[in-house]
Protein backbone atom coordinates (compact mmCIF):
# COMPACT_ATOMS: atom_id res chain seq x y z
CA UNK A 1 0.00 0.00 0.00
CA UNK A 2 1.32 3.35 -0.64
CA UNK A 3 2.91 5.14 2.21
CA UNK A 4 1.31 9.02 2.73
CA UNK A 5 2.46 11.20 5.05
CA UNK A 6 0.23 11.54 8.92
CA UNK A 7 -1.71 15.06 7.88
CA UNK A 8 -1.75 14.11 3.79
CA UNK A 9 -3.02 10.95 4.26
CA UNK A 10 -5.94 11.61 7.12
CA UNK A 11 -6.90 15.01 5.13
CA UNK A 12 -7.40 13.43 2.14
CA UNK A 13 -9.13 10.40 2.88
CA UNK A 14 -11.38 11.81 5.97
CA UNK A 15 -11.32 15.43 5.96
CA UNK A 16 -11.42 17.60 9.33
CA UNK A 17 -13.67 15.25 11.30
CA UNK A 18 -11.50 12.11 10.21
CA UNK A 19 -8.26 14.19 11.34
CA UNK A 20 -9.69 14.27 14.80
CA UNK A 21 -10.10 10.39 14.97
CA UNK A 22 -6.48 9.47 13.25
CA UNK A 23 -5.01 12.17 15.22
CA UNK A 24 -6.22 12.08 18.49
CA UNK A 25 -6.47 7.87 19.17
CA UNK A 26 -4.65 5.99 15.88
CA UNK A 27 -1.59 5.88 14.22
CA UNK A 28 -3.51 4.67 11.37
CA UNK A 29 -6.78 6.55 9.70
CA UNK A 30 -9.47 4.38 8.81
CA UNK A 31 -10.82 5.20 4.91
CA UNK A 32 -14.04 5.61 4.00
CA UNK A 33 -13.48 1.97 2.69
CA UNK A 34 -12.83 0.19 5.48
CA UNK A 35 -9.12 0.16 4.94
CA UNK A 36 -6.16 1.57 6.84
CA UNK A 37 -3.24 3.74 5.97
CA UNK A 38 -0.15 2.65 7.93
CA UNK A 39 2.37 5.04 9.32
CA UNK A 40 5.49 4.57 11.49
CA UNK A 41 5.27 3.68 15.46
CA UNK A 42 7.57 4.50 17.65
CA UNK A 43 9.56 1.95 19.86
CA UNK A 44 8.21 0.41 22.95
CA UNK A 45 9.86 1.75 25.96
CA UNK A 46 10.05 0.28 29.11
CA UNK A 47 8.50 1.89 32.00
CA UNK A 48 11.34 3.84 34.81
CA UNK A 49 12.26 1.82 37.57
CA UNK A 50 11.63 3.88 40.42
CA UNK A 51 14.25 2.33 42.60
CA UNK A 52 16.71 -0.51 42.60
CA UNK A 53 14.27 -2.95 44.27
CA UNK A 54 14.76 -5.86 41.57
CA UNK A 55 12.38 -8.35 43.46
CA UNK A 56 10.10 -9.72 40.96
CA UNK A 57 6.52 -7.92 40.83
CA UNK A 58 3.13 -8.42 39.27
CA UNK A 59 3.44 -6.36 35.84
CA UNK A 60 0.03 -4.48 36.18
CA UNK A 61 -0.12 -4.29 40.08
CA UNK A 62 3.51 -4.21 41.07
CA UNK A 63 2.59 -6.59 43.93
CA UNK A 64 5.90 -8.71 45.08
CA UNK A 65 5.46 -12.03 43.21
CA UNK A 66 6.49 -15.09 44.30
CA UNK A 67 6.40 -17.80 41.87
CA UNK A 68 7.31 -15.91 38.66
CA UNK A 69 5.72 -18.33 35.77
CA UNK A 70 2.31 -17.36 37.46
CA UNK A 71 2.28 -14.45 35.99
CA UNK A 72 2.96 -15.64 32.38
CA UNK A 73 -0.97 -15.81 30.75
CA UNK A 74 -1.90 -12.88 29.16
CA UNK A 75 -3.87 -10.10 30.57
CA UNK A 76 -7.84 -9.87 30.01
CA UNK A 77 -9.93 -6.44 29.97
CA UNK A 78 -13.53 -6.22 29.89
CA UNK A 79 -15.79 -3.09 28.66
CA UNK A 80 -18.12 -2.45 31.54
CA UNK A 81 -20.66 0.31 31.24
CA UNK A 82 -20.71 2.77 34.24
CA UNK A 83 -24.34 4.18 33.74
CA UNK A 84 -26.55 4.77 36.87
CA UNK A 85 -29.17 2.30 35.33
CA UNK A 86 -26.14 -0.27 34.37
CA UNK A 87 -25.17 -0.34 38.23
CA UNK A 88 -24.05 -2.64 39.78
CA UNK A 89 -21.08 -4.29 38.89
CA UNK A 90 -19.36 -7.14 39.06
CA UNK A 91 -15.54 -8.45 38.87
CA UNK A 92 -14.19 -4.60 39.11
CA UNK A 93 -12.61 -5.41 42.72
CA UNK A 94 -10.26 -7.97 41.34
CA UNK A 95 -8.79 -5.97 38.82
CA UNK A 96 -5.32 -4.78 39.05
CA UNK A 97 -5.77 -1.40 37.06
CA UNK A 98 -9.46 0.36 36.09
CA UNK A 99 -9.38 2.72 33.18
CA UNK A 100 -12.41 5.07 33.49
CA UNK A 101 -13.19 6.95 30.39
CA UNK A 102 -15.82 9.13 28.36
CA UNK A 103 -18.94 6.44 27.34
CA UNK A 104 -19.72 8.18 24.12
CA UNK A 105 -23.77 8.48 24.50
CA UNK A 106 -25.67 11.81 24.93
CA UNK A 107 -26.49 11.87 28.96
CA UNK A 108 -30.18 12.09 28.02
CA UNK A 109 -29.71 8.18 27.03
CA UNK A 110 -27.31 6.86 29.64
CA UNK A 111 -27.16 9.95 32.26
CA UNK A 112 -23.40 9.16 32.57
CA UNK A 113 -20.25 10.12 31.34
CA UNK A 114 -18.23 7.27 31.81
CA UNK A 115 -17.33 3.58 30.94
CA UNK A 116 -14.39 1.49 32.36
CA UNK A 117 -12.45 -0.48 31.64
CA UNK A 118 -11.15 -3.05 34.27
CA UNK A 119 -7.76 -5.01 33.21
CA UNK A 120 -7.26 -8.07 35.03
CA UNK A 121 -4.11 -10.29 35.18
CA UNK A 122 -2.91 -10.52 38.80
CA UNK A 123 -6.72 -12.20 39.90
CA UNK A 124 -8.57 -13.53 37.33
CA UNK A 125 -12.86 -13.25 38.48
CA UNK A 126 -14.83 -15.70 37.50
CA UNK A 127 -17.83 -13.12 35.87
CA UNK A 128 -17.32 -9.63 35.52
CA UNK A 129 -20.38 -7.76 34.11
CA UNK A 130 -22.31 -6.03 32.57
CA UNK A 131 -20.20 -5.93 29.27
CA UNK A 132 -20.53 -3.28 26.83
CA UNK A 133 -18.67 -2.32 23.24
CA UNK A 134 -14.71 -1.10 22.52
CA UNK A 135 -13.90 2.62 22.08
CA UNK A 136 -10.88 3.91 20.02
CA UNK A 137 -8.90 4.79 23.10
CA UNK A 138 -9.06 1.15 24.47
CA UNK A 139 -6.23 0.23 22.01
CA UNK A 140 -3.96 2.92 22.71
CA UNK A 141 -4.33 2.07 26.67
CA UNK A 142 -4.24 -1.81 26.23
CA UNK A 143 -1.63 -2.39 23.49
CA UNK A 144 1.56 -1.85 25.65
CA UNK A 145 0.18 -4.88 27.78
CA UNK A 146 -1.20 -7.67 24.84
CA UNK A 147 -4.27 -7.52 26.24
CA UNK A 148 -7.05 -9.31 25.17
CA UNK A 149 -10.88 -7.23 25.47
CA UNK A 150 -13.78 -9.23 26.11
CA UNK A 151 -16.74 -7.08 24.71
CA UNK A 152 -19.84 -6.60 22.73
CA UNK A 153 -18.40 -5.53 19.46
CA UNK A 154 -17.65 -1.62 18.13
CA UNK A 155 -18.19 0.47 15.44
CA UNK A 156 -17.19 -0.30 12.31
CA UNK A 157 -14.19 1.72 11.65
CA UNK A 158 -13.17 1.06 15.27
CA UNK A 159 -13.52 -2.46 14.37
CA UNK A 160 -10.62 -1.68 11.40
CA UNK A 161 -8.57 -0.09 14.20
CA UNK A 162 -8.40 -2.88 16.52
CA UNK A 163 -8.12 -5.50 13.33
CA UNK A 164 -5.23 -3.16 11.81
CA UNK A 165 -3.69 -3.33 15.77
CA UNK A 166 -4.08 -7.08 16.44
CA UNK A 167 0.13 -7.48 16.90
CA UNK A 168 -0.43 -5.55 20.33
CA UNK A 169 -3.72 -7.01 21.26
CA UNK A 170 -6.82 -9.23 20.81
CA UNK A 171 -10.30 -7.78 20.26
CA UNK A 172 -11.77 -9.70 18.31
CA UNK A 173 -13.49 -11.82 20.84
CA UNK A 174 -16.64 -10.45 21.33
CA UNK A 175 -19.69 -11.84 22.69
CA UNK A 176 -21.01 -12.99 19.12
CA UNK A 177 -17.89 -13.83 18.04
CA UNK A 178 -17.62 -16.47 20.73
CA UNK A 179 -20.81 -17.64 20.98
CA UNK A 180 -21.11 -21.66 22.17
CA UNK A 181 -17.81 -21.02 24.16
CA UNK A 182 -19.10 -20.47 27.48
CA UNK A 183 -16.76 -17.52 27.20
CA UNK A 184 -19.99 -15.25 28.13
CA UNK A 185 -23.53 -15.54 29.40
CA UNK A 186 -26.26 -13.67 29.92
CA UNK A 187 -27.94 -12.91 33.67
CA UNK A 188 -31.39 -13.66 33.13
CA UNK A 189 -32.04 -10.97 36.09
CA UNK A 190 -30.98 -8.30 34.07
CA UNK A 191 -32.67 -8.55 30.55
CA UNK A 192 -35.28 -5.83 29.92
CA UNK A 193 -38.56 -6.12 27.66
CA UNK A 194 -39.55 -3.04 26.30
CA UNK A 195 -42.56 -2.78 23.64
CA UNK A 196 -41.79 -6.81 23.55
CA UNK A 197 -38.23 -6.63 22.55
CA UNK A 198 -35.55 -7.95 24.72
CA UNK A 199 -32.51 -5.95 25.79
CA UNK A 200 -29.46 -7.11 27.31
CA UNK A 201 -26.76 -4.56 27.72
CA UNK A 202 -27.08 -4.59 31.49
CA UNK A 203 -27.44 -8.44 31.10
CA UNK A 204 -24.00 -9.66 29.54
CA UNK A 205 -21.70 -11.58 31.77
CA UNK A 206 -18.01 -11.93 30.68
CA UNK A 207 -15.86 -15.36 31.98
CA UNK A 208 -12.44 -13.87 31.93
CA UNK A 209 -10.64 -17.54 32.95
CA UNK A 210 -12.48 -19.24 29.65
CA UNK A 211 -12.06 -15.88 27.46
CA UNK A 212 -8.28 -16.56 27.67
CA UNK A 213 -8.60 -19.94 26.24
CA UNK A 214 -10.22 -18.91 23.31
CA UNK A 215 -6.97 -17.20 21.27
CA UNK A 216 -3.47 -18.63 21.54
CA UNK A 217 -2.00 -14.83 21.34
CA UNK A 218 -0.11 -13.40 24.25
CA UNK A 219 -0.29 -16.68 26.02
CA UNK A 220 3.19 -15.66 28.10
CA UNK A 221 1.15 -12.44 28.99
CA UNK A 222 2.23 -8.83 28.91
CA UNK A 223 5.71 -8.00 27.68
CA UNK A 224 6.13 -5.07 30.11
CA UNK A 225 5.48 -3.48 33.51
CA UNK A 226 2.71 -0.83 32.96
CA UNK A 227 3.67 2.11 35.56
CA UNK A 228 6.30 2.55 37.78
CA UNK A 229 6.01 0.35 41.01
CA UNK A 230 8.35 0.00 43.64
CA UNK A 231 8.60 -0.31 46.82
CA UNK A 232 5.89 1.91 48.96
CA UNK A 233 7.99 3.04 51.00
CA UNK A 234 9.70 4.74 48.26
CA UNK A 235 6.64 6.10 46.46
CA UNK A 236 6.93 9.80 45.02
CA UNK A 237 4.17 10.65 47.24
CA UNK A 238 5.98 9.86 50.79
CA UNK A 239 7.29 13.01 50.28
CA UNK A 240 3.85 14.31 48.62
CA UNK A 241 0.98 16.65 49.33
CA UNK A 242 -1.87 15.84 51.94
CA UNK A 243 -5.06 15.17 50.06
CA UNK A 244 -8.22 14.06 51.60
CA UNK A 245 -10.78 13.65 48.93
CA UNK A 246 -10.41 13.94 45.13
CA UNK A 247 -12.85 15.65 42.60
CA UNK A 248 -12.74 14.70 38.96
CA UNK A 249 -15.25 16.61 36.63
CA UNK A 250 -16.20 14.91 33.34
CA UNK A 251 -19.24 17.03 31.75
CA UNK A 252 -19.18 20.51 30.79
CA UNK A 253 -18.82 23.62 33.31
CA UNK A 254 -16.90 21.18 35.54
CA UNK A 255 -19.67 18.94 36.64
CA UNK A 256 -20.34 15.47 36.96
CA UNK A 257 -17.60 14.65 39.25
CA UNK A 258 -15.95 11.26 40.32
CA UNK A 259 -15.27 11.58 43.87
CA UNK A 260 -12.38 9.70 46.43
CA UNK A 261 -11.96 9.79 50.04
CA UNK A 262 -9.17 8.94 51.92
CA UNK A 263 -9.81 6.24 53.92
CA UNK A 264 -7.17 5.87 56.93
CA UNK A 265 -8.45 3.03 58.47
CA UNK A 266 -8.55 1.11 55.17
CA UNK A 267 -5.33 2.53 53.88
CA UNK A 268 -7.75 3.04 50.35
CA UNK A 269 -9.16 5.63 48.22
CA UNK A 270 -13.23 5.16 48.44
CA UNK A 271 -14.94 6.05 45.34
CA UNK A 272 -18.02 7.75 44.47
CA UNK A 273 -20.27 8.04 41.48
CA UNK A 274 -22.15 11.53 41.16
CA UNK A 275 -24.78 9.73 42.21
CA UNK A 276 -23.50 8.25 45.89
CA UNK A 277 -21.02 5.59 46.79
CA UNK A 278 -19.55 3.14 44.08
CA UNK A 279 -20.70 -0.18 45.46
CA UNK A 280 -20.50 -3.56 43.52
CA UNK A 281 -23.13 -6.28 43.34
CA UNK A 282 -22.23 -7.92 46.10
CA UNK A 283 -21.82 -4.52 48.22
CA UNK A 284 -18.25 -3.81 48.31
CA UNK A 285 -17.37 -0.43 47.92
CA UNK A 286 -15.26 0.25 45.31
CA UNK A 287 -11.60 1.49 46.78
CA UNK A 288 -8.44 1.17 44.70
CA UNK A 289 -4.67 1.93 46.29
CA UNK A 290 -3.81 4.49 44.16
CA UNK A 291 -5.60 7.01 41.83
CA UNK A 292 -3.65 8.01 39.17
CA UNK A 293 -5.74 11.25 37.04
CA UNK A 294 -4.67 11.85 33.42
CA UNK A 295 -5.80 14.78 31.63
CA UNK A 296 -5.88 14.53 27.98
CA UNK A 297 -8.14 16.44 25.35
CA UNK A 298 -11.52 15.16 24.39
CA UNK A 299 -13.46 15.01 21.59
CA UNK A 300 -15.94 13.20 19.39
CA UNK A 301 -15.48 11.44 16.26
CA UNK A 302 -17.50 12.57 13.45
CA UNK A 303 -21.06 9.57 12.74
CA UNK A 304 -20.22 7.83 9.66
CA UNK A 305 -23.39 8.03 7.52
CA UNK A 306 -25.97 8.76 9.85
CA UNK A 307 -25.49 6.20 11.98
CA UNK A 308 -24.26 4.91 15.56
CA UNK A 309 -23.18 7.64 17.51
CA UNK A 310 -20.06 10.03 17.68
CA UNK A 311 -17.29 8.08 18.90
CA UNK A 312 -15.17 9.37 21.85
CA UNK A 313 -11.77 10.36 21.18
CA UNK A 314 -8.77 10.91 24.01
CA UNK A 315 -5.70 12.60 22.65
CA UNK A 316 -3.04 10.44 23.95
CA UNK A 317 -1.16 8.85 21.07
CA UNK A 318 2.42 11.32 20.58
CA UNK A 319 0.66 13.39 23.32
CA UNK A 320 1.52 14.81 26.76
CA UNK A 321 -0.11 16.88 29.27
CA UNK A 322 -0.47 17.02 33.30
CA UNK A 323 -1.05 14.10 35.78
CA UNK A 324 -2.21 13.65 39.19
CA UNK A 325 -1.18 10.96 41.40
CA UNK A 326 -2.62 10.01 44.76
CA UNK A 327 -1.39 7.54 46.92
CA UNK A 328 -1.89 6.86 51.45
CA UNK A 329 -3.76 10.55 51.67
CA UNK A 330 -0.97 12.15 49.69
CA UNK A 331 -0.50 13.37 46.35
CA UNK A 332 2.22 14.41 43.46
CA UNK A 333 1.71 16.21 40.44
CA UNK A 334 3.95 16.50 36.68
CA UNK A 335 3.81 16.44 32.89
CA UNK A 336 3.00 12.63 31.27
CA UNK A 337 3.91 11.49 27.88
CA UNK A 338 2.97 8.31 25.40
CA UNK A 339 4.30 8.08 21.86
CA UNK A 340 3.81 5.26 19.99
CA UNK A 341 0.48 3.04 20.42
CA UNK A 342 2.20 0.15 21.69
CA UNK A 343 4.26 2.40 24.23
CA UNK A 344 3.43 2.92 27.82
CA UNK A 345 3.25 6.07 29.79
CA UNK A 346 5.95 7.86 31.36
CA UNK A 347 5.51 10.47 34.08
CA UNK A 348 7.86 13.25 35.14
CA UNK A 349 7.87 14.78 38.26
CA UNK A 350 7.57 18.86 38.36
CA UNK A 351 11.37 18.76 39.73
CA UNK A 352 12.37 16.71 36.96
CA UNK A 353 12.15 13.29 38.40
CA UNK A 354 10.70 10.18 37.18
CA UNK A 355 7.69 9.32 39.12
CA UNK A 356 7.14 5.88 41.47
CA UNK A 357 4.26 4.34 42.40
CA UNK A 358 3.28 2.25 45.63
CA UNK A 359 1.94 -1.44 44.67
CA UNK A 360 -1.91 -1.63 44.28
CA UNK A 361 -5.14 -1.99 42.45
CA UNK A 362 -5.17 1.77 40.30
CA UNK A 363 -7.82 3.55 39.14
CA UNK A 364 -7.22 6.06 36.27
CA UNK A 365 -9.30 8.61 35.88
CA UNK A 366 -8.73 10.16 32.00
CA UNK A 367 -10.71 13.67 32.16
CA UNK A 368 -10.55 16.96 29.92
CA UNK A 369 -7.86 18.48 29.63
CA UNK A 370 -9.72 21.87 30.97
CA UNK A 371 -11.44 19.76 33.40
CA UNK A 372 -10.95 21.25 37.16
CA UNK A 373 -9.42 18.75 39.56
CA UNK A 374 -10.46 19.61 42.73
CA UNK A 375 -8.29 18.21 45.83
CA UNK A 376 -9.10 19.38 49.63
CA UNK A 377 -6.57 18.53 52.10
Amino acid sequence: MHQFGRRTAILGLLGAAGAAVAACTAQPAPSPSGAVVPSNTATPTPSPSPSMDTRPRWPLSGKLLKDEDKAKHAAVAVKVPDNQNEHPQRGLDQADIVFVELDGYPAVVGQSGTRLVPVFHSSMPDAVSPVRSIRPVDIALLSPIHALIGNTGAAPWVLNYVRYNDTYLEGMLSYMNTRGTGSYSIDPSRVRVLGGVAYYDRATVCHPKILAKQTNKFREGPPQVYFPFGDAKLASTVEGKTAHSISVPWKTGNTYNMHYTWSEKTGTWLRSMPWGPHTLADGKRVAPDNVLVIKAKQLFAKIYAGRGHAEPIHEIIDKSGTFYYFNGGKYVTGTWAKGGIQDTFTFTLEDGSPLAMAPGQTYVELPNSSAKIIIKS
